[in-house]
């Protein structure tokens, strides 16, 4: 359908640091009074970027600044970012629990929000007390829900504690009964932050069916936040990916994903070094970090082969007295093992080498590459932290049988066999 079900027209949303209000009584009942008038926030100033991650010279910062949306009707949108990007604002303003500072949103039609786990549940009541609760503050009136009530209990799995106090509930129970009411709402758009980690691979299988059944079954549109790109591949039609408060990029999912996981200028996964290290032994050209038979400019996945290229010259007599090293690091900064090019040696003049990790080995998220340069197995003469960096993205994994990854980092392929035939 091409039908334009919501439209997001130049929404801006400024926070000031700090104290709350503009520090007098009278400039807040001069704010007040331009609002009532719709007239501009006369205290509106050019507010910093939104990097939670750097001291701003202005006591004002731009969570969202100016993004301007079309969504169609049965379209399931991914908003992806880094934390702090602006996704859960943007929900926010959409389900009118914030307004923005500038712009407007149009709609057509009934909008549910599941932002927060159990968001209006009441700890005192029963979950069946909750689901009336709940399904009213949603805009379900009370003959609604009763007709929906048998399918709500079943979906959420809970039917066992359906008389208990939400209060005695776990987190997972909790997000499978809000979810539960969300989804059988039959909203004309459904707004979903990331609640689904809760939730266990049982319950997140349901869940992503359940969705996919909302926006192509029932032609009803969906928006996606979700730092899983398997299940942003899996669901959406169409992805934007926040930067900063700012809508840096718009259109199809995979390439949405792709641009998110290069990481622009924090991720390196590249390098021509140039003369930049050119020392007395050696000179380092080049370090790149690949699928292999993929085109450098690819995203990385996990169940393809991954290639460690090096390139360097050894200038140097002896090169069997020297060899390179790299330390795997984890985006934690926690050491995963180092490797050497012990079944490659080095020789005199140009030497272009490959390290081959084999596909499935590495688990999807982000890893950082130490470069050192030894000299007689105990010496290192020259270290780089952090030469390389880079992202490897979930494979072609069955979305519906797992959500999220294996425990650790890496997979590593053991030799099982049998001891008694």
């Amino acid at each position: 359908m091409n039908t334009t079900i919501l439209k997001i027209d130049n929404i801006s949303k400024q926070y000031r640091l700090g104290l709350i209000g503009t520090g007098t009584l009278s400039d807040d009942l001069k704010r007040w009074w331009f609002r009532v008038l719709r007239k501009p926030d006369p205290f509106l100033k050019v507010g910093a970027t939104n990097d939670r991650s750097k001291k701003g010279d202005s006591d004002y910062v731009w969570a969202l600044k100016n993004i301007n949306i079309d969504v169609k009707q049965g379209e399931v949108l991914g908003i992806i970012g880094k934390n702090g990007a602006g996704k859960s604002t943007l929900l926010k303003i959409l389900s009118r629990i914030t307004m923005p500072t500038t712009g407007m949103v149009k709609s057509k039609g009934r909008i549910a929000s599941l932002l927060e786990v159990g968001t209006g549940f009441h700890p005192e009541l029963t979950g069946k007390e909750n689901i009336y609760l709940n399904g009213a503050i949603l805009g379900m009136t009370k003959a609604e829900i009763r007709k929906k009530e048998i399918d709500i209990i079943e979906f959420s799995g809970c039917q066992n504690y359906i008389d208990t106090p939400v209060k005695r509930y776990s987190s997972g129970m909790r997000v499978r009964l809000a979810f539960a009411v969300a989804a059988f709402l039959e909203p004309d758009i459904l707004v979903i932050d990331e609640v689904l980690a809760v939730g266990d691979a049982e319950f997140q299988k349901k869940a992503i069916g359940k969705m996919q059944d909302i926006s192509k079954g029932e032609g009803r549109t969906v928006l996606f936040v979700s730092h899983n790109m398997a299940s942003v591949k899996s669901l959406c039609t169409r992805a934007i990916v926040l930067e900063h408060g700012e809508m840096v990029f718009d259109g199809n999912t995979d390439e949405a994903v792709s641009f998110y996981l290069k990481g622009g200028a924090d991720l390196i996964h590249h390098r021509q070094f140039g003369n930049s290290i050119n020392k007395n032994v050696f000179q380092l050209h080049q370090i790149s970090v690949k699928n292999i038979n993929r085109s450098i400019d690819d995203v990385i996945v996990e169940d393809e082969a991954i290639e460690i290229k090096t390139v360097l010259s050894f200038k140097a007599c002896n090169p069997e007295d020297y060899h390179i090293t790299y330390h795997l690091f984890n985006e934690m900064g926690e050491a995963m093992f180092s490797f050497s090019n012990t079944e490659a040696p080095l020789k005199q003049g140009t030497n272009d080498l490959g390290c081959c990790f084999p596909k499935g080995f590495l688990q999807s998220g982000q890893y950082f590459l130490s470069f050192l340069f030894v000299k007689d197995r105990r010496k290192a003469i020259h270290i780089e932290k952090d030469i390389i960096s880079f992202v490897v993205a979930d494979g072609k994994r069955d979305i519906g049988v797992y959500m999220g990854k294996e425990p650790g980092y890496i997979r590593p392929q053991f030799n099982w066999y049998r001891l008694h035939d």
